[in-house]
């Protein structure tokens, strides 16, 4: 078991803690193998946060279920992979994720709730959102609803028009970044590779940073970006939520960047003429090449979808919108 008070790994058939001589609770059931990582977290954490499990592992980071010790708050612990924590750039680039997103403070934006360094151990704790990612139901159905993913695109939209008027680009959307809480609202997460008025340049020019199959034509060149290129990302997520597949695919990045720069998607009635052809408009239109020809902003789009979405009969605007106190135009 883990000493309460140091955190250190200790056998089941342990009465004191072998580092700080504590006296170790009761064994009740039989322990997990232990985790070097929980481990070491534990003891740069202190007794502020208590690690519960893992709830998985990404490109970058590991994530686990943790609670507030005072506040009994549930929380999401993320921890960047100690290999990369040894990189100085990665480990600048994790920091920036929390500075990004910690000033972003909106309802539909997953904003940050503490960051630390200790050693190689560096971690983001996060509010607990208890309703899985657009990602997990996309695996599992391969479509989701009309009415449901336009919901939730336009929820995206406009946490994104938010964070384009504090001056942060996502550059990263995607469905593993759409996260729902436990009411259903698609909450906005993961700004590692956010670009940011307020941060200088990070990575030298012309280095394309994000995931391919979500690149707009001009993130996948490198060129600077604004707002436009995440309402590309919504567009390519509604093309693969409606359909089952992304518009444009390759056997590696290069090639389905090439794609996204080089070559027009297949029209989204043509792959399937059950999608509608008002929502199929707004797709195409989010996908087109040149930015200026696209929606201009998240509410812009927002706006959009939610007057498409009025149309089905159990429509509910309250269940939706989320209003900005300082414009008066609709919210998802």
């Amino acid at each position: 078991m883990f000493c309460p008070d140091c955190g250190t790994w200790n056998r089941s058939a342990a009465k004191q803690c072998a580092k700080c001589t504590t006296d170790l609770p009761e064994v009740r059931a039989s322990p997990e193998v232990p985790d070097a990582l929980i481990t070491s977290l534990r003891q740069a954490m202190g007794n502020r946060y208590r690690i519960v499990r893992r709830l998985g592992s990404g490109g970058m980071a590991d994530v686990y279920a943790a609670e507030h010790e005072q506040l009994g708050r549930p929380i999401a612990v993320k921890v960047m992979h100690t290999h990369l924590a040894r990189d100085g750039e990665m480990r600048v680039r994790f920091r920036r994720e929390a500075e990004a997103a910690s000033r972003l403070v909106h309802p539909l934006i997953c904003t940050p709730l503490d960051y630390g360094e200790v050693g190689e151990v560096v971690y983001l704790v996060l509010p607990y959102l208890g309703g899985g990612c657009l990602a997990d139901e996309l695996t599992k159905q391969r479509t989701i609803k009309v009415d449901k993913i336009t919901r939730v695109c336009a929820q995206v939209a406009t946490a994104l028009d938010y964070a384009h008027r504090q001056g942060v680009v996502h550059r990263d959307v995607k469905p593993d970044n759409v996260l729902f809480d436990e009411d259903g609202n698609a909450i906005l997460t993961d700004f590692g590779i956010a670009t940011a008025q307020f941060h200088g340049r990070l990575t030298a020019g012309g280095r394309a940073m994000g995931t391919p199959h979500y690149m707009a034509p001009e993130q996948a060149m490198g060129k600077t970006l604004d707002g436009r290129a995440d309402l590309y990302a919504v567009g390519v997520m509604l093309y693969e939520c409606l359909v089952g597949f992304p518009p444009f695919d390759g056997l590696d990045g290069y090639s389905v960047g090439y794609k996204h720069v080089h070559e027009k998607p297949v029209a989204i009635t043509e792959v399937d003429s059950n999608v509608p052809s008002e929502l199929a408009a707004i797709v195409m239109k989010c996908l087109e090449k040149d930015p200026g020809a696209r929606p201009q902003r998240g509410v812009e789009l927002a706006d959009t979808l939610l007057a498409f979405l009025s149309q089905f009969g159990d429509f509910t605007p309250s269940h939706v919108r989320a209003v900005n106190p300082d414009e008066g135009s609709a919210r998802a």
